[in-house]
């Protein structure tokens, strides 16, 4: 990895805002002390707590832990979890099995672990005091108290310390998802203890939430970093907050607005996750985006429904387009494309954007067939700048740059602009127009344009680069479950499973198959190939088609 120059920290600080400067300063120079105290006593719910979404186990009694497809032993890797990836060790400490898929049958076990970690993690030392897994635990507990099992005073009066103690250390340097973490485990808090001061962790948390689901939630229902799976992470914290706020004995005006507030962008939320979803059920792979991590859209459908909010209806054959986030799904015979015409996501908050601008997914009779790189670690390593950048996604690289200049673990510098041409019905089927900015600071300025046309039977993709001299590749990522066979010079057959799904044609440019990498979950990186397509004066174009009559295939 090159180590940043200053231009990069410049093009990469001129979108901070203030509060984030200012925020770092008192975050770092302003530590509050250890908390201490008493607890004030427990607000009693109403019986109307519902069920939350739950996730797949990750914990195996007595003390095998398993996160990011990496199991390992509490007794091995101890609390703060040397030499394991920060994710994983964040991950320890959120205690999401408790609510996880049969943690019934786990709680005994949950109440020891519950007790191993307060006797190896004291107030405030370690990993587990940060204030994002701590309120992410905060809220993990509170639900899993609410299930009604029998409550030890010394998790209350942990419980009591660890929101004192989040309450200033609220992560307004970083805002988007972390700061609406850190408010809605206050919140969480407050309406769990009954006083003077969880009723100003109330209060406080309510006023963040209330702007910040106004800010990061954009009118299509998107949340605003445009990634699919932390989109689905949104949708749960807003269903929480319902859950939560119709279960108060003693709601106030303010909780009123709140819930109104949530409940009211819960519908749109709903529909953008399932357009982004491919047919199989999987995530489109944009931005930071794994299997796993989130509940599966299944599980927030049902915890949806249990709160009153129906399904959206699937979507159907046609286009439909979430102008708001950018992106543009396209259904056509057994074929359903995802197409990127987003901005990277919020300009102050750019942590999970890749380089992936006017990338797309592709899926054939129910499979998987053109995918991007996906997500498969965090943290400041190659493997992370690997999967962030523009050779990484089904788009185009030019001069060996990427179209969004990603460097460390979560920072962008230069940022990608797309411009949209037009959206909408052609001649017999879809066309989506659109180009980026991103290159034009590469001689003689270039601008990269790719249209997508969609008839019944098949897509075309055409990339223009405004330059023509300039050495440039479409690439096309490839589900590691397909297999590729040359039919001639410029054509090959694909096929998932024995079936022939799909017959893709190079039409301008060279082209040739290579190897590649995918990652649909974290901690997994599989083998596959991709179609490299190298620029012709220019320009390439692959045409994409399939049998009308494919149906899905079996898994």
């Amino acid at each position: 990895m090159t180590t940043p120059g200053v231009g990069t920290y410049v093009r990469t600080l001129r979108y901070l805002k203030r509060r984030q400067l200012f925020g770092r300063l008192w975050f770092r120079y302003f530590v509050p002390r250890a908390p201490s105290g008493t607890p004030e006593e427990i607000c009693p719910a109403r019986p109307t707590w519902v069920v939350p979404a739950r996730r797949l186990a990750s914990f195996e009694p007595p003390q095998r832990l398993t996160f990011l497809n990496v199991g390992r032993d509490l007794d091995v890797v101890g609390w703060d979890a040397d030499g394991q990836e920060p994710l994983w060790r964040y991950n320890l400490h959120y205690f999401d099995d408790l609510n996880a898929i049969g943690a019934a049958d786990r709680a005994m076990h949950h109440a020891q672990l519950i007790d191993r970690w307060l006797s190896a993690n004291p107030p405030v030392a370690g990993v587990g005091w940060e204030p994002y897994p701590t309120s992410l635990r905060i809220v993990n507990w509170i639900k899993w108290l609410r299930t009604g099992v029998p409550i030890d005073a010394a998790w209350v009066a942990s419980l009591w310390l660890q929101a004192s103690w989040l309450a200033g250390r609220v992560e307004h340097h970083l805002l988007g998802n972390h700061l609406f973490a850190n408010a809605k485990a206050l919140l969480f808090a407050g309406t769990f203890f009954a006083g003077p001061r969880a009723a100003r962790w109330r209060t406080r948390a309510t006023a963040l939430l209330r702007r910040e689901i106004v800010e990061q939630i954009l009118p299509d229902g998107g949340q605003f970093e445009r990634s699919p799976m932390y989109q689905a992470l949104a949708l749960e914290d807003l269903l929480d907050l319902v859950n939560l706020l119709r279960a108060r004995p003693d709601p106030e005006r303010d909780d009123e607005a709140l819930l109104a507030l949530a409940a009211q962008r819960i519908p749109a939320m709903l529909r953008w996750l399932q357009v982004m979803s491919h047919p199989d059920g999987t995530l489109a792979k944009f931005n930071d985006t794994a299997e796993d991590i989130a509940p599966s859209t299944p599980e927030l459908l049902r915890y949806a429904a249990d709160l009153g909010f129906a399904a959206p209806p699937p979507p159907g054959a046609g286009l439909v387009h979430l102008a708001d986030s950018g992106y543009v799904r396209v259904a056509a015979g057994p074929a359903t494309a995802f197409l990127d015409v987003a901005p990277i996501g919020a300009d102050y908050q750019p942590g999970h954007a890749h380089a992936d601008t006017l990338s797309f997914e592709l899926s054939v009779a129910g499979q998987r067939v053109v995918v991007n790189g996906g997500t498969s670690c965090y943290g400041l390593g190659p493997q992370r700048l690997f999967e962030r950048s523009t050779a990484a996604h089904s788009t185009l690289e030019l001069c060996g740059a990427d179209s969004s200049e990603v460097w460390s673990g979560f920072r962008v510098g230069r940022r990608a602009r797309p411009r949209l041409f037009g959206v909408g019905p052609c001649a017999g089927g879809w066309q989506v127009d659109a180009a980026h900015d991103g290159y034009i600071y590469l001689r003689g300025r270039p601008e990269h344009r790719r249209r997508w046309c969609f008839g019944a039977n098949e897509m075309t993709v055409d990339d223009q680069v405004s330059v023509p001299g300039l050495p440039g590749v479409a690439r096309y990522l490839l589900a590691p479950h397909v297999r590729v066979t040359r039919i001639d010079g410029q054509s090959w057959q694909l096929t998932v499973g024995g079936c022939d799904v799909a017959r893709v044609t190079v039409e301008a440019g060279a082209g040739s198959v290579a190897s590649a990498t995918a990652a649909i979950r974290f901690g997994a990186v599989e083998p596959t190939c991709a179609l490299v397509v190298m620029l012709d004066a220019g320009h390439a174009r692959t045409r994409w088609t399939w049998n009308p009559n494919a149906h899905s295939l079996p898994d």
